[in-house]
Order: structure tokens, then sequence, then C-alpha cells
């Protein structure tokens, strides 16, 4: 900006963008987590050189022992397949089911129990937190090597991720039409009827069919611990090298869940 000075002469005064206590904190920062990305190589001995040298052995297996896949094989795949849809389908239907009422319970324009409320968010970030492996081997203990034990497993952890996400899409809704039916004397129910529920459903279905691609891919993690589906099948013929049928288990995996994810996600944006 120009301004004239006592003599009449022109200066400009300069106005700084950024101050330099905030450079400082930016530089002090960036050298902190550039400290922590090498001494995480380090600590896991993960050169880049490693990988280099890797690439001809990754290279020379998939052309020399998963090529060409086992097509033969296929049928037995189909019906692993299946049964990984089946899992996922039933958690995610179970998970929504359950989730909706507590999604109203951890929302704090709902639940006006603050002791309640805390409680259940708690009890949701625990759920989040475990992962679904552990939980996986908990089940597997419990009802046995199958694909109930998956179910479970996936129902429980779908639950923790859909009722988070719901509970804090009710906290965001239009305040508008819960204070109407409250001051003309509708009761809680009522309130969720007409005030909440048309305005998440959307977003509720589409949350619903993203936890559904999540529990799709968990549920192939899941087979290696015995709970069921084509993760099962992928481990027996790992350890038995039949690298072939491995080929084959790769490729129909990969297709399936191909297709899930793009009906999904168009779904999904119709809905958003």
């Amino acid at each position: 900006m120009a301004n004239k000075n006592t003599n009449g002469k022109k200066t400009t005064e300069r106005y700084r963008l950024t101050q330099p206590r905030f450079k400082w904190m930016l530089a002090f920062t960036i050298i902190v987590v550039f400290s922590l990305y090498m001494l995480s190589v380090f600590q896991t001995n993960a050169f880049p050189n490693r990988v280099k040298e890797g690439l001809p052995i990754i290279y020379r297996f998939m052309i020399e022992d998963l090529f060409p896949p086992n097509w033969g094989y296929l049928n037995r795949v189909a019906q692993s397949l299946l049964e990984t849809w089946n899992m996922a389908l039933f958690s995610t239907t179970f998970a929504a089911i359950f989730a909706l009422p507590l999604s109203f319970i951890a929302s704090s324009n709902i639940n006006r129990n603050k002791w309640l409320y805390q409680v259940v968010r708690n009890l949701l970030n625990i759920l989040r937190t475990i992962p679904e492996v552990i939980l996986a081997v908990l089940f597997v203990a419990l009802v046995g090597i199958g694909a109930v034990s998956g179910i479970l497993a996936l129902t429980v952890f779908s639950l923790g991720i859909l009722a988070k996400l719901v509970s804090e899409t009710i906290e965001a809704v239009d305040p508008g039409p819960i204070e109407a039916i409250r001051a003309s004397g509708g009761n809680t129910l009522q309130v969720i009827t007409y005030g909440i529920m048309p305005q998440i459903l959307p977003q509720f279905a589409s949350y619903t069919l993203y936890v559904l691609e999540i529990n799709v891919k968990a549920s192939v993690i899941l087979g290696f611990v015995g709970a069921g589906g084509i993760g099962i099948i992928m481990q027996q013929q790992l350890r038995m090298f039949n690298y072939n049928n491995v080929a084959t288990i790769v490729f129909m995996t990969f297709l399936t869940i191909t297709i899930i994810d793009t009906v999904s996600n168009r779904l999904r944006g119709h809905l958003e």
C-alpha cells in the first residue's frame, strides 16, 4: 500500500501474509514429520532398494507360478464367493437393524440423558477400535469354524461404524422440524418418525451400502482365521502351493469386489 511521508515522497508499506511464528512452527512440524518417517524407515528396514530387488521375484512368481489360472477350480471358487457375499449381506443387514436405535440413543439432540448418552458413545468407540480379525478369532473360539462366526464378527464391527456415522448425521439435522413437533406436544417417537427419519434416510441407506462394501472385502480376510468364505480355501491352496488355484481365487475375488463396488457407488451417488 502506497503512503506519503513528511517529505511528500511515496513509500510502500508491506503487509505480512503469514506471521514469523507460523513459519517457524510450520518448519518445525515438517522437520519432526520427516524425522519420524526416516526413523520408521530405519526401524522397519524399509529401504527403496529392497523393493527394487524384489520386483523381479514378484514378476517371476506371477508369470511362472500364478499363470495360467486353473479354470477347472471355478465352481469351488464360486461357491465360496457366494458364501462370502452372504456373510457380508447378513452382517450388514443385522448391523443396520441394531444401529438405528443405538444411533438415536447416541445423539445428543434426541437423548437428553447425559449418562446414557456417554455410555452408548463409549460403547460404539470400543466396538470400532476392535479389529474385525480379532472379533473373528473370538467368535471362532465361541461358535466354531464357519460362516456363522464371520457373520457375528462383521455384525459387531459394522455396528460400531454404522451407528457412529448415523448418530453424527442425526445430530446435524435441521432442528426446525424437531422443535415444531415438540412445541405441538409431540413425543420422542413422533419426533424421530416425522422430524428425523425423513431427513436421514438417504444418508442411512448410503452408509449401509458403504458398510456392505467394507464387509465384502473384510470377509475375504476373515476366512484366514476360520471365519468362512473365500479366505478359507485361499489359505488352504496357499499352504499346498497350488498357485494356479490361488490365481483363480484372486481373479474371481477381484472381479466380484469390483462389480459390487461399482454398483454400490452408483447407488450411493443417486441417494446422495
